[in-house]
């Protein structure tokens, strides 16, 4: 809503907030210089529209990723990626994180296959509480009938839940592999 009613109050505080994050990531370069990547995490862009992350997300995100010269600029939106997806290299975004809620084929063409895609499978519904067969199947579904599969990393659609067994990610592993061929 405060983008609506305090449009200049909002870009102030993400200026602070952008360079506040491009001084600490600059000092992290500094006391460590093998660092050759950095994690963004932002799911409050999931929840703006095209135009608005345009305005209010992109020239933030292309400031702090290219504060650095580094190989992995990795970002982590897994709410509604349709806003951000189509911009990601633009910003500077070489690897993207996002909700099992748009399949592989969706973000492939939203992103122009210029970001590596890192995701897809449901954390808590299927990786924690599903069957070795319920994570197979959606494994399967992910990549069946997409063509090119370069530029991805299974993962789950967020973070790894609570309660993962081994059993549950070996079936994801297994799957996977299985996958390779087909």
């Amino acid at each position: 809503m405060a983008m609506r009613t305090d449009t200049e109050k909002v870009h102030k505080l993400l200026q602070i907030i952008t360079d506040y994050s491009v001084q600490w990531l600059q000092l992290q370069k500094q006391e460590f210089d093998t660092i050759d990547g950095v994690l963004i995490l932002d799911d409050i862009v999931g929840f703006c529209g095209e135009p608005d992350f345009q305005e209010f997300a992109a020239p933030y995100l292309k400031k702090i990723f290219s504060c650095l010269d580094i190989s992995v600029k990795f970002f982590h939106n897994d709410a509604d990626g349709r806003g951000c997806s189509r911009h990601l290299a633009e910003v500077g975004v070489n690897m993207f994180n996002f909700s099992f809620l748009h399949s592989l084929k969706e973000m492939k063409q939203w992103t122009n296959n210029e970001v590596v895609l890192f995701g897809q499978i449901p954390p808590r519904d299927v990786l924690a509480q599903g069957t070795s067969e319920q994570i197979a199947d959606v494994v399967r579904n992910a990549l069946n009938g997409l063509e090119d599969r370069r530029r991805i990393i299974l993962s789950c659609g967020g973070g790894m839940p609570d309660g993962v067994t081994s059993e549950q990610i070996r079936a994801f592993v297994n799957a996977t592999k299985e996958m390779e061929n087909v």
